[in-house]
């Protein structure tokens, strides 16, 4: 015989679609963030004809900070 199982919470449900679509967002816009940047260093690269990518490592590495900081910002705010 089925156990009494009782039906899931409403709420239950709505908060977890709720994260879900958060940290999916947050993803999204880290992978934004990095790729705007990178794309940005190649570009400024190929117009001032550099020999080494300096420009698409400093932007790289400043995407990389910039998405770490809005991770840690999106997901220790309190909502």
């Amino acid at each position: 015989m089925a156990a009494d199982v009782p039906p899931p919470n409403k709420s239950d449900d709505s908060s977890r679609l709720r994260s879900f679509a958060k940290y999916s967002g947050l993803g999204f816009q880290m992978l934004a963030i990095i790729g705007l940047c990178t794309w940005g260093g190649l570009r400024l690269d190929e117009h001032y004809h550099t020999d080494r990518p300096w420009f698409t490592l400093g932007l790289m590495v400043f995407g990389l900070i910039a998405a770490t900081y809005q991770i840690i910002r999106g997901v220790s705010r309190n909502e």
